[in-house]
């Protein structure tokens, strides 16, 4: 593979480059020129930054069309796109004085259009606003975007629920390759730390035409960290520490660029001890330590452009059996425990054409899960191995009409080491084709796509008919085809329009077609249906929003039909004292929406006010509702931003006020639960001590030590609450 990937990057290196080059001058509204603006081209990883004069330059480019960002503090950003570039082309841009930073560049959706001319709302959070929060884990801080809530086991383990919808039916990528770690269980947590991630972009609905299988309820697509500018050296340290776990975490990086070469690192751990309650009480063996490993390098020239990047974690997780038991600060995990080890690798490559271009993703990802019972032997153990690939051709561009076509796949196998099986030895394999189009006039635009997708999964015999841990073999094959139709225009200079109509497929997972057995984590004897089909739902998204210098409104809503709901029924008996659940199948339907506002008035432009609320109802056709369904939810939050003097800028100050309304629309098996409001608080800013220049953050959540049960805890049926009051202290040295 090595000597491959070196082929691959010095062929290229020898093709004949086109030397073309973007140079402009940057000012502001008063035409004087901007120091320092970060002016970058994401597609090729490539940066600079304008001097003294405001004055950038990009060479070596390649041929056809080029997205370029503008990024300055206390400015609004710019996002240009340069057609058929020539030798030399001039761009000068005027940047406007704002606080709202809210057209970014979607990287998620087809086209890699700005948010602002994109048909698909996408809601895209930079990782250093989530951890400004003070979250601990990098799913707690997506939680508190409006639409996303996560199923969480204390604070080690946490799933991403997507408008009702999480565990396979939310896909989850990284370095743009899906990852796959097991996540058919409620114990299994993603494997991803939030350092070295530079942000977060979530499709709330259908994304099938796009990626496929497990797709149905929406994606959440990490961006890794960017690379540093031409020519430059940088270096960086953080640490956080949190009091309630008595938790650590550190992170430290290196990056470096040339004119053509690209490389970085980063080295992260976080440690924590046992989750305290209010009152004082801690949650036994809910501790964690997680390894994380991040680096990539890149390359780029007129004709060719592509990136490697590898990511190792290793999570060992307590799994809370006993609850409320011995109270100790250790962070060393008890028996029962996980442990879990992922690699992941990725090769992006774009080759420049002439007007087109093609761009291929490949993908390798290495999932080993053990669980730990009363020995350093694991009783359980699998190891899921997955390789994916990814291709699509941009055709020339007609006019203002854009289109691109490709296939999709993956091969998958699962294998089992320990005399414990979940599931059984098997091989998934995936195949996809699509197309898609863009057609953009005026402020309109029009996008279209369709696909089709088969898979295959094959599992091997295993253990004696009738005996717990029993599989026959399966030989199964899922076909699906999907479409979608999207529709965006200004309604007026600041009001937006979104209406969308998209279909989505999941095909059931080894777990719903094979399980026998008992789920240690959630102590029930499973039994599986191998007779189960693909589920597939249609689901109509609308999105209206406005918004000036001041003042930001936006209102969602959908109604997300699915056919063939896969979930768990009682079947009302026991085996080994574990109540015995069926999978089964209904056709379901989830509606709602999220509404929201962001004030900033003027003369107080140093004042911000924002305000959300998100609900979804989920039903099975026969009227009952459907489970792990999240509670109606309320954030409100005063932010301020302030300097002081010479040693504080970029200074903030937050409350947010977060009200969780009781859930009493449960399923047949599920208890409703109390409503509740958390108080958070948070401060921070850029401190300039001589030359020490560092980023300080302090927050306290749950600052009045609420006691709690939220409704998606896995801890819930034991009456065990959520965290408990937690500050935490975060800097940031750039060394």
């Amino acid at each position: 593979m090595k000597k491959i990937i070196i082929t691959l990057i010095l062929g290229f290196s020898a093709m004949l480059q086109a030397q073309n080059t973007v140079s402009g001058t940057v000012r502001d509204g008063a035409n004087k020129p901007i120091i320092g603006v970060s002016v970058y081209a994401p597609e090729l990883h490539k940066g600079t930054t304008t001097d003294a004069n405001g004055k950038y330059i990009l060479d070596n480019l390649p041929n056809g069309n080029l997205n370029i960002t503008f990024v300055f503090v206390g400015f609004s950003n710019q996002n240009k796109t340069i057609t058929n570039l020539q030798k030399e082309n001039i761009l000068d841009v005027v940047l406007e004085e704002t606080l709202f930073q809210m057209d970014e560049v979607i990287v998620s959706t087809a086209f890699n259009k700005i948010q602002s001319q994109n048909v698909m709302k996408v809601e895209h959070e930079k990782m250093v606003d989530l951890q400004r929060k003070g979250t601990a884990t990098l799913i707690e801080g997506l939680a508190t975007i409006p639409g996303v809530s996560q199923v969480s086991t204390g604070t080690s383990i946490g799933k991403p629920v997507i408008r009702g919808l999480s565990g396979n039916r939310v896909l989850v990528y990284s370095q743009g390759v899906r990852m796959e770690n097991q996540q058919f269980g409620d114990e299994h947590g993603l494997g991803l730390n939030d350092s070295g991630i530079e942000s977060v972009e979530v499709i709330k609905g259908p994304a099938s035409l796009l990626y496929g299988s497990d797709a149905l309820g929406g994606v959440l697509y990490f961006n890794p960290e960017k690379f540093a500018i031409a020519n430059t050296f940088k270096a960086d340290f953080s640490q956080k520490l949190f009091s309630n776990t008595l938790g650590s975490s550190s992170s430290l990086g290196v990056k470096t660029s040339t004119e053509n070469w690209k490389f970085l690192a980063r080295g992260s751990y976080d440690t924590h001890s046992d989750y305290r309650i209010a009152g004082g009480d801690r949650v036994t063996n809910t501790r964690y330590n997680e390894t994380d490993f991040k680096t990539g390098i890149g390359y780029n020239n007129a004709k060719f452009s592509t990136v490697l990047r590898y990511n190792y974690n290793k999570l060992d997780l307590g799994i809370p059996e006993e609850g409320i038991a011995e109270q100790t600060s250790s962070k060393n995990t008890e028996f029962p425990r996980q442990g879990v080890f992922n690699h992941l690798l990725s090769l992006n490559s774009i080759f420049y054409l002439k007007n087109s271009k093609i761009d291929v993703d490949l993908g390798y990802v290495a999932n080993d899960r053990s669980e730990f019972e009363d020995s350093n032997i694991a009783g359980l153990q699998m190891k899921l191995k997955t390789f994916n690939y990814d291709a699509k051709y941009y055709f020339p561009k007609i006019g203002k009409l854009e289109s691109i076509v490709g296939i999709q796949g993956m091969h998958q196998t699962n294998t089992n080491s320990g005399e414990e099986y979940l599931i059984p030895d098997a091989t998934t394999n995936d195949f996809g084709v699509f197309g898609t189009a863009n057609y953009e006039w005026k402020s309109n635009v029009l996008q279209a796509g369709l696909r089709f997708d088969n898979r295959q999964i094959t599992s091997s015999a295993h253990g004696e008919l009738g005996e717990e841990g029993y599989f026959k073999a399966i030989d199964k094959s899922f076909d699906s085809f999907n479409a979608s139709l999207g529709y965006k225009t200004n309604l007026a200079d600041a009001l937006t329009l979104r209406l969308n109509l998209a279909s989505g497929f999941r095909a059931p997972n080894l777990a719903e077609l094979t399980s026998n057995g008992v789920h240690e984590g959630s102590n029930r004897y499973e039994v599986g249906n191998s007779d189960l089909k693909t589920e597939q739902n249609l689901q109509t998204d609308l999105n209206l929003e406005y918004g000036n210098s001041h003042f930001e409104f936006f209102v969602n809503g959908f109604y997300n039909h699915i056919n063939n709901y896969i979930y768990t029924s009682p079947a009302g008996t026991q085996i080994d004292n574990n109540d015995v659940f069926n999978y089964i199948q209904n056709n379901a339907k989830l509606y709602g929406g999220e509404i929201g506002l962001h004030l900033h008035p003027h003369p107080l432009d140093w004042l911000h006010y924002e305000t959300s609320f998100e609900t979804v109802t989920g039903k099975k056709q026969d009227g009952d509702y459907l489970p792990l369904i999240p509670a109606n939810n309320w954030k409100n939050t005063i932010r301020t931003e302030f300097k002081i003097k010479n040693w504080l800028e970029e200074g903030f100050a937050a409350l947010s006020v977060n009200t969780t309304l009781s859930q009493d629309n449960v399923s047949g098996f599920e208890t409703s639960s109390n409503g509740y409001t958390l108080i958070n608080l948070g401060f921070g800013g850029k401190v300039k001590l001589g030359k020490t220049v560092f980023n300080v953050n302090v927050n306290g959540n749950n600052l009045f030590d609420k006691s709690y049960i939220a409704h998606l805890s896995r801890l819930k049926t034991d009456g065990i609450p959520n965290i408990g009051r937690n500050v935490v202290l975060g800097v940031h040295f750039n060394l």
